[in-house]
């Protein structure tokens, strides 16, 4: 058992009872964009069973092409806000932490889908991730309210009484894609080289902080691997990731999650470090690490063909935990398949934890 894994953490106005975190895990549970009874319940029971932090699943802001799926729930509107602040007053009763997340699909939503069909596609240049031209480059007012837009929902998060705020930066969506050379070909702010392509996250995250005063943590997820290609990098050197985080840094970001197929896969040659490893060290912020964490194989092989996954080992987690190599970790499918998984753990029931079902996964509360 880790020695770190169940003592607090505390950053700016959030103090939490343990390292373990819900990561983020899309659902298409909330027709209209609305969180129902079920989604405040299924919330609550895991803010029940001892999970120190909850990050909800992606929340859309509100650009109209923010969204391909009509059942994802949004963050702004009046019904769908409604619908979050029951999802906290659950989660606050059962003693639990709770932050959204923040999110824009930018070009992975296809133009015709969601809850706003005949809205455009958002993107920093109307470039596909294979290079094609497919839509003209908005403008610098059109763009200006993309950032503004993560803004307009931290400030709910904040009235609405969450914790912290997740920005979502990761896997090839919008802010994604202005980080990604392939996609952003803008001349001027936000094009150019990655630190310059970096300060469009910047600018949010600035934004966002005006919004949700200095008490609120600020969370921004980012990952070197997109869904349009598992190879992609960012940074190929240490050196690189410094200059790329030093942007957020200097912005004002308190922890950076850092997302990773296989939480244990080193992040650069010569070095055991993951990814989270890397960023705490080249920035001095906390961080959490994500990525097939208590599973056997990575989210992918769930997600396109329906595999499942057998309950692996905490053993390196919790060497590296409490080592210092990050702060926190990230639970996905283990949590999503088991409620009860982060209470097992803490009582040293290794034995009861469950492998992942995806087929059941419908079934899943």
């Amino acid at each position: 058992m880790s020695n770190t894994a169940f003592t607090p953490f505390a950053c700016r106005g959030l103090t939490l009872p343990n390292r373990f975190v819900m990561a983020p895990m899309t659902r298409s549970h909330s027709p209209d964009g609305v969180p129902g009874p079920d989604v405040a319940a299924y919330y609550a029971r895991r803010a029940a069973a001892d999970v120190g932090l909850i990050v909800t699943e992606g929340t859309v802001v509100d650009r109209g092409g923010a969204s391909n799926d009509t059942k994802v729930p949004h963050f702004h509107g009046k019904a769908s806000l409604a619908g979050w602040q029951e999802v906290v007053r659950q989660v606050k009763a059962e003693g639990g932490k709770i932050a959204p997340q923040l999110w824009h699909q930018g070009m992975v939503r296809k133009p015709g889908t969601g809850n706003f069909p005949d809205a455009p596609s958002d993107s920093p240049s109307g470039v596909t991730h294979t290079g094609k031209q497919v839509a003209s480059s908005p403008s610098d007012e059109e763009v200006a309210d993309m950032v503004s837009s993560f803004a307009r929902s931290a400030g709910y998060a904040k009235a609405l009484g969450f914790d912290a705020i997740e920005i979502h930066g990761a896997h090839g969506y919008l802010i994604d894609q202005f980080f990604w050379e392939v996609m952003n070909r803008r001349e001027g702010k936000y094009g150019g080289g990655l630190q310059d392509r970096a300060t469009f996250a910047a600018d949010v995250i600035k934004e966002c902080r005006n919004a949700v005063g200095d008490d609120m943590p600020i969370i921004l997820r980012f990952s070197q691997w997109k869904q349009q290609d598992y190879g992609a990098r960012l940074a190929e050197t240490p050196e690189e990731l410094k200059a790329f985080l030093s942007v957020f840094v200097e912005a004002g970001v308190d922890i950076l999650h850092c997302s990773q197929r296989r939480f244990w896969e080193p992040e650069f040659e010569g070095s055991d470090l993951n990814l989270a490893g890397w960023a705490k060290k080249l920035t001095c912020l906390p961080t959490i690490t994500v990525g097939s964490v208590g599973l056997s194989s990575d989210f992918i092989g769930a997600l396109t063909k329906g595999e499942s996954s057998q309950t692996a080992s905490l053993d390196d987690l919790f060497t590296r935990l409490d080592k210092g190599e990050f702060d926190l970790v990230a639970v996905g499918r283990a949590l999503l398949q088991d409620p009860e998984w982060v209470s097992k753990v803490k009582g040293g029931q290794f034995d009861q934890l469950q492998d992942y079902d995806a087929k059941a996964l419908a079934s899943l509360s």
